[in-house]
């Protein structure tokens, strides 16, 4: 069955590359596969983009397992049935969590962090310079008000930085809204992976509120202001640093 990708996700990932140069001529990309909505619109535009785009570049699915038997088999073949080059790496993250994670400890934080640190070791093994991760517009907006009010600091997420082993994260949806990654699974009936994969939940732990509290505060604040996230997007590449209380910049 062919995939059918929207103009509006694939002039988005175009001109999202073109602002910050994600995706250049002769990159080796890995791409967190998690399975879930986000990752696999991501490996989709890809796909397209390897077609439509003036320049060449190649681009690896990873999908990381944390050691708890799960069945990627399905995920497995929808890669081997559109042509995405994809691997499984298996890790014993699960079992390590048992022995690191202190009682009252993020869990959701320790896993991916070693999801992470993961995906950084097989883009080295594989040769690849970039590694793109699925975060969406909606991450972005999320992550900001979350470190705003629960740790006091004004921090979203990069479209692009280089971590410290040289290793250079992207983000090619980061201007895209999540209700439009949900909407490519369901047009093309993908059965999407969802939170029964996070190890987390076979963990007899209270669950973060955070983030929970964090999304519906942005729903609410959605329908009195429509255009919030388009704001923030633009507020986003235009910050005052100067207004800010910050001391060094006041030493006239």
């Amino acid at each position: 069955m062919p995939i059918i990708i929207s103009k509006k996700i694939m002039s988005k990932l175009g001109r999202t590359n073109a602002e910050f140069n994600l995706i250049e001529e002769g990159d080796k990309i890995l791409v967190g596969l998690s399975g879930g909505k986000d990752s696999l619109t991501m490996i989709h535009a890809m796909k397209e983009q390897q077609r439509r785009a003036p320049f060449k570049f190649e681009f690896l699915a990873v999908t990381v397992g944390y050691g708890m038997g799960e069945n990627y088999d399905a995920l497995i073949a929808h890669c081997k049935e559109y042509e995405i080059d994809h691997i499984f790496h298996d890790t014993q993250i699960y079992d390590l969590a048992k022995e690191k994670i202190r009682k009252n400890s993020s869990f959701c934080s320790f896993f991916s962090r070693m999801r992470r640190g993961t995906l950084y070791g097989v883009a080295e093994k594989h040769g690849c310079n970039k590694l793109a991760l699925g975060h969406h517009m909606d991450d972005a907006a999320e992550s900001f008000f979350m470190n705003f009010i629960y740790n006091g600091q004004m921090r979203s997420l990069a479209p692009k930085y280089r971590a410290d082993n040289g290793l250079i994260v992207i983000r090619p949806l980061i201007q895209m809204r999540e209700r439009q990654l949900r909407a490519f699974v369901e047009d093309n009936n993908i059965a999407a992976i969802g939170d029964e994969a996070c190890p987390a939940m076979r963990f007899d732990i209270k669950m973060p509120h955070a983030r929970a509290s964090t999304k519906e505060m942005l729903s609410q604040m959605e329908k009195e202001f429509p255009s919030l996230f388009t704001s923030m997007n633009a507020a986003f590449k235009n910050i005052s640093v100067d207004s800010f209380f910050d001391n060094e910049r006041f030493s006239i």
